[in-house]
């Protein structure tokens, strides 16, 4: 008798422990709608030079390299929109946004890379996400009716890998305002801040890099 109740008592005991152990893991809380910025379209360059370029991902504040859509509001408040997340931190995204445009310019002949790269580059364009976030006046972004305007500022320089020597440097920027206070339209107005800078980006890159001496 005394066995059949501890093991009457253990069965329960395993059932609680599973039935809490579900509790624990399961979540009410709703999942996050990612999003990744649109791929700008592509320039063309004025030649075609045999060169290779690496892009370095961006050094960007702790509060901005992160996968999460930051906002600032009233008061120096700093936060992040709830529910939404990008498909990768912003400076990733950037890296990857400058690769494309610049690949897609026909301008590099030796290929256009994403650092770290397995192959030798005789450019290198080192790249600061300075600001990647929406501004807003209201002191709560997501009860606040004031429509939201995104920041987006990068700083740039290119070098030239042969000679250690900097080649251009430029600071570009962008400031769209969103169409609503709706995540969908806040997004939106970050493709377009980020398309703006990244094809400011490419235009600099490009004149400087028509200007170089020939190797």
């Amino acid at each position: 008798m005394t066995m059949r109740v501890t093991r009457v008592v253990a069965a329960l005991l395993a059932l609680g422990l599973a039935g809490c152990t579900g509790s624990l893991l399961q979540s009410d809380a709703p999942v996050a709608t990612t999003y990744r910025l649109a791929v700008p379209a592509a320039t063309q360059a004025a030649a075609a030079q045999p060169l290779a370029l690496v892009v370095q991902r961006p050094r960007a504040p702790a509060a901005l390299d992160t996968e999460r859509v930051a906002v600032s509001a009233a008061g120096n408040r700093f936060d992040y929109y709830s529910a939404v997340r990008w498909a990768e931190a912003a400076p990733q995204m950037v890296q990857q946004q400058l690769v494309a445009a610049l690949s897609g310019t026909g301008q590099f002949g030796g290929g256009v890379f994403a650092a770290p790269a397995r192959v030798p580059a005789e450019l290198l364009l080192d790249v600061e996400l300075r600001r990647f976030e929406a501004v807003t006046t209201g002191a709560d972004p997501a009860a606040s009716g004031a429509v939201p305007t995104v920041h987006v500022q990068v700083q740039a320089s290119l070098i030239d890998s042969r000679r250690g020597t900097r080649i251009t440097s430029f600071v570009t920027e962008a400031t769209v305002p969103a169409a609503a206070n709706r995540l969908a339209s806040i997004v939106a107005a970050f493709d377009q801040a980020s398309a703006q800078v990244i094809g400011d980006a490419v235009t600099k890159v490009q004149a400087a890099v028509a200007t170089m001496p020939a190797p």
